[in-house]
């Protein structure tokens, strides 16, 4: 959980700060059709968890974004998310800031790739929070949300930080309250291919579209992704099962993370002690604002007694 690495707004003496970066999880996914560009629409609720990665940052007066430690399979540091939030705030602020300042990016992966946790976009969220407080640019959420649709769909919310119901393509949000809740969440280990799955013929693109009313009554909305994956991939099928054992487990995403809903820790902690050996498996809160935004608070009232002193 984030709550056991606390990151702090106030620097190091080597300047560096620490931020939090959220999962998410997918409550249900709905694909209810496709918009005239191809572009698949959805329904879903995204849940911010108190686990996740942590992002160091570090000020720099020369204008380079520069990513440090190790790096995703394949990807250039110029197409790393990270990279890509900094220079598009870079370039979004240059006006506010004069001549622009740079960043040093490290990151603590906690988040599995490819597990539909959200773990790439909440990198790129908190990049751009973080650096707008700490480049002193305050572009203000409205333009920074902006910001994050052109890095993905699922940016956004971890830029507004409050748990939303999302339709469009994911970047039509609105705030949902969501009741206190533990997931057990397992990881199968299996690197899902988002556009590949979006092709598959199997996938249901005509889901009859679902409201706020009907989630909240409790009526299941499925994944449109499961019975896919579940079909694809041995290993996910076989964490549903083990999952069926303890509750009623759901796919998050379109990833291949699973997870079970309980209402208390105690709860989630007893189901976690039953299941098999050998399972990547965990236990993780739901949260009502992102942790994220309480430290850029912190950091500004920080910021604004500095300003005062000076």
């Amino acid at each position: 959980m984030i709550a056991a690495v606390p990151p702090s707004p106030h620097s190091r003496a080597d300047g560096w700060s620490a931020w939090p970066a959220p999962a998410k999880l997918n409550l249900f996914l709905r694909i209810p059709g496709r918009r005239a560009d191809g572009y698949h629409l959805l329904q879903t609720v995204f849940r911010l968890l108190d686990w996740g990665d942590t992002v160091h940052l570090r000020v720099r007066g020369d204008g380079r974004i520069a990513r440090h430690g190790s790096a995703l399979a394949g990807v250039a540091e110029a197409d790393d998310l990270t990279v890509r939030a900094a220079t598009l705030l870079q370039a979004e602020s240059a006006s506010v800031s004069g001549s622009p300042l740079g960043a040093d990016i490290a990151i603590d992966k906690r988040i599995p790739v490819g597990g539909g946790f959200g773990g790439g976009s909440s990198d790129a969220a908190t990049v751009l929070v973080a650096l707008d407080t700490l480049w002193g640019t305050r572009l203000g959420e409205e333009r920074l949300a902006a910001l994050a649709l052109q890095l993905g769909a699922d940016v956004p919310v971890f830029v507004r930080g409050r748990n939303a119901w999302a339709e469009g393509v994911g970047e039509q949000l609105t705030p949902i309250d969501l009741p206190p809740a533990w997931y057990l969440l397992v990881n199968p280990g299996v690197h899902v291919a988002t556009a590949g799955l979006f092709q598959s013929p199997e996938l249901t693109r005509d889901a009859q579209p679902a409201t706020i009313a009907d989630f909240v009554s409790g009526q299941p909305l499925g994944n449109a992704f499961e019975p896919v994956l579940r079909g694809r991939e041995p290993a996910v099928d076989a964490v549903f099962a083990a999952l069926s054992q303890v509750g009623t487990p759901h796919l998050t995403g379109s990833g291949s993370g699973c997870f079970v809903e309980f209402a208390s820790r105690e709860a989630a902690e007893s189901a976690l002690s039953v299941l098999p050996s050998g399972l990547d498996a965990w236990l993780a809160a739901g949260v009502e604002h992102s942790p994220l935004h309480a430290v850029a608070g912190r950091a500004e009232q920080v910021t604004q007694g500095r300003r005062q002193e000076a």
